[in-house]
């Protein structure tokens, strides 16, 4: 456990900012790339040395207004899917209170990352996915417009997307279906009460996520609806479009929660992670938790770094105090002092 002790705009956020960037190629913050730059400069750089059982590696990202370069082991990686996995990170902030309250596009912005990390086939085929996904809307176009454009080009363009979306329902099912194997367990521990699970919501009822039943439904709603879509030039039906809720005892908490069940319904979601990442890669990812005791009261504090220190998961913790925490969980933990950008040693 490594804690960045210090006083609010000191920096502690630009460390967590930092290695969510060497692991994924961006921040977890919204925003673009310029708005991590640092002033008057055209460009930042980060660089870390990553030991995963015995290899090591080095990563580099350097970002510019325009571009963004990657680098292992003083190698360029031209593709983000050859780059990402090398340092897996599951991150909690202050703002991940969007993901209960927040628009569809913030959840399943979060299952693409979390996927992507654990599944090169998610994140290739989602890449994919997407590539088709603009072709065949740009497509929708000409048609609207073209009355002798070619249908049968779009017919392939659909059967394409088809197959990739396929692959993405199974994954993302498969994946929150795992988290709801752990996530009420983990809120139990930290806030005593239990009752909490993930209800994934696709765009498409399926009665199964057999290859076949799926397939056969998305071809009979784009059959259904082609007239539909071509009038609104987009495709209107696909993992795109997914969404996922959390429910807590039979409720939906972003209409029935308070704000600290919905931020700890996501912290319990993050926390359910950790042991799916570990079957998937093999190794623990790096737990990275900003300003955390300012959502939790003195007895989930103490239950959560309790946790953390049991199942001895790497971790980067950023918090302005350290009043009223169990001394046996901070025994051999890292404390640093964050002042003004600099960092040191406690």
């Amino acid at each position: 456990m490594n804690i960045f002790i210090g006083d609010n705009a000191q920096g502690k956020t630009n460390i967590l900012e930092a290695i969510t960037i060497l692991a994924l190629t961006k921040s977890h913050r919204i925003g673009v790339n310029p708005n991590i730059i640092m002033f008057n400069k055209k460009k930042c750089q980060i660089k870390g040395v990553v030991k995963k059982e015995k290899i090591i590696s080095k990563l580099e990202v350097e970002v510019a207004d325009d571009s963004k370069r990657l680098r292992i082991n003083q190698t360029d990686i031209k593709k983000v899917a050859d780059y990402i996995s090398y340092l897996n990170v599951i991150v909690f902030t202050p703002d991940d209170l969007e993901i209960v309250k927040g628009s569809p596009n913030i959840r399943r912005n979060l299952l693409n990352i979390q996927l992507s990390q654990v599944s090169r086939v998610y994140l290739h085929t989602y890449n994919e996915y997407n590539k088709i996904l603009k072709t065949r809307n740009e497509y929708l176009k000409v048609l609207f417009s073209n009355s002798i454009a070619d249908k049968k080009y779009f017919d392939i363009l659909t059967d394409k997307l088809i197959e990739k979306a396929v692959i993405i329902y199974q994954k993302r099912r498969e994946y929150i279906d795992l988290i709801n194997q752990n996530i009420d367990f983990y809120y139990q521990e930290i806030v005593g009460t239990c009752g909490l699970h993930v209800v994934y919501m696709p765009n498409v009822n399926f009665d199964s996520y057999d290859t076949l039943v799926i397939t056969n439904s998305l071809k009979e709603k784009f059959q259904k609806n082609y007239r539909k879509e071509l009038n609104n030039g987009m495709t209107m039906f696909g993992p795109h479009r997914d969404d996922f809720f959390f429910e807590f005892l039979g409720n939906n908490l972003k209409f029935f929660g308070s704000q600290g069940q919905q931020k700890l319904a996501v912290l319990s979601f993050k926390m359910a992670e950790i042991s799916l990442f570990i079957n998937y890669c093999g190794t623990s990812p790096l737990l990275l938790l900003d300003d955390i005791f300012s959502e939790l009261d003195i007895k989930k504090r103490n239950r959560l770094l309790k946790f953390v220190k049991s199942n001895n998961i790497q971790t980067i913790l950023t918090t302005t105090d350290l009043k009223n925490i169990n001394k046996k969980y901070l025994s051999d933990a890292y404390i640093y002092e964050v002042n003004s950008g600099n960092i040191e040693r406690k």
